[in-house]
């Protein structure tokens, strides 16, 4: 299939050096409002990219759950594949793709895991089923059929049938520290609008990219 001419243009939102804000995270909050406001689907899914021992990429889409100048909060199974390839290299990349806003944030950072503390907080305030899926799936291996998922579920619900649920010992929280934090505004004739904040020891320096 030949796409060389599937195309669209983009609008003349444009952003401007002086529209910043001096704190990427800060400026993060303002585009994730409007994502919001707008209601884009899911404005909090973002690719999370990590490699293997081999040096090969792999990219996944998970949620953010929660984020402050400290960095951006995903939750995940800590013997998954992801967390595998973490634990090796905990240098990632994120990529939030907001299309219906000709917009992209993309951070580069260090992944390290949270507290177990901050891990339960968050796993208790999500829904009872959420809870017993953690418990459930051994995330990334390999299963013969969906059956199994189904059967080790009503385990799990038989065996947590009353009272809460724990926090299982192998899930819980990453977060990504930013070093670098990319705004991406589509512009008309592909002369798109990207702006670089870039970690130095006292301040974020921004720069404004070529598209």
């Amino acid at each position: 299939m030949d796409l060389s001419d599937f195309r669209k243009e983009y609008s003349d939102r444009g952003l401007r050096r002086d529209d910043l804000l001096a704190d990427p995270v800060l400026q993060f909050e303002a585009w994730f409002k409007q994502a919001i406001e707008l209601q884009i689907h899911e404005p909090n899914a973002m690719s999370l990219a990590t490699v293997d021992e081999r040096g090969m990429p792999l990219l996944r889409t998970v949620l953010l759950k929660y984020f402050d100048a400290s960095g951006f909060v995903f939750f995940t199974n800590y013997e998954s594949r992801k967390s595998a390839q973490i634990a090796a290299n905990p240098q990632v990349c994120l990529m939030f793709p907001w299309i219906t806003l000709e917009r992209q944030v993309i951070i580069q950072g260090r992944a390290e895991r949270i507290g177990k503390a901050e891990s339960l907080r968050y796993f208790t305030s999500r829904p009872r089923e959420s809870q017993l899926g953690a418990w459930v799936s051994q995330q990334s291996s390999v299963i013969s059929s969906r059956k199994l998922l189904l059967q080790k579920l009503d385990e799990i619900k038989r065996k947590f049938a009353e009272g809460e649920i724990p926090l299982p010992s192998f899930w819980g929280g990453f977060r990504v520290v930013p070093e670098s934090i990319e705004f991406w505004q589509g512009g008309p004739a592909r002369l798109h609008d990207r702006f670089l904040y870039k970690k130095s020891p006292t301040t974020w320096e921004i720069e404004r990219l070529s598209p």
